[in-house]
């Protein structure tokens, strides 16, 4: 449920992200500050605060003392970077991004069962058999079928560093008939095949 609060939140970002576009501003540009934007919105400093904090966290602006707030190059500041500090803690970091992984998937996967792809799931089950695709490009096919779009986004950033954390992902050979037989059993709705096949495709082995 959308509060008053969040519901300003919301709209003093698309009013912040909707200035950064009209005025043609890039990285290293300054941005209003948090009483102009305030001033322009007619709302309180406090939930401008809040809405600056939250783009300054995802590595999108920087606020320079004495100097005001400036656009960043956040495509330096991704996520592989924050998973690639993560995973300095140690071994239980490593099992919490397969973990992630799992839970993405998943998620595809139960929105897949909530809708109707059965001719784009016989295609991608014939281009395994025809073309060999791997586990990742299995995958990467169903999550974008699943029509989340941030859910995919998300999944393929976190893939490329899972890739690097476990050799049962992009280098690793699965049997054709396995990769199958996992997408026939999301073709037939079959949670409890869906869930034995997935099991045999699961990343949590072999973790350099």
């Amino acid at each position: 449920m959308t509060t008053p609060q969040s519901k300003a939140y919301i709209e003093i970002l698309s009013y912040i992200r909707k200035y950064i576009s009209e005025n043609h501003l890039s990285y290293g540009d300054k941005i209003p500050s948090e009483r102009e934007f305030a001033d322009k919105l007619k709302v309180g400093r406090s939930s401008v605060r809040e809405a600056l904090r939250a783009l300054e966290l995802l590595g999108m602006i920087e606020t320079r003392r004495g100097e005001g707030t400036f656009l960043k190059d956040f495509r330096e500041h991704t996520l592989i970077e924050l998973l690639g500090t993560f995973i300095l803690e140690g071994t239980k970091a490593i099992d919490d991004i397969l973990e992630l992984n799992t839970m993405l998937e998943n998620n595809a996967i139960s929105l897949l069962l909530k809708q109707e792809h059965g001719d784009a799931l016989l295609t991608l089950k014939k281009e395994i058999s025809v073309n060999g695709l791997t586990r990742y490009e299995t995958m990467s096919e169903l999550v974008q079928l699943a029509n989340n779009h941030l859910l995919y986004r998300v999944w393929r950033v976190l893939n490329e560093y899972v890739s690097f954390v476990s050799t049962r992902n992009k280098d690793k050979t699965y049997s054709s008939e396995a990769l199958e037989q996992f997408v026939h059993s999301i073709y037939q709705k079959n949670e409890e095949q869906i869930k034995d096949a997935y099991t045999k495709l699961a990343l949590t082995e072999n973790v350099e």
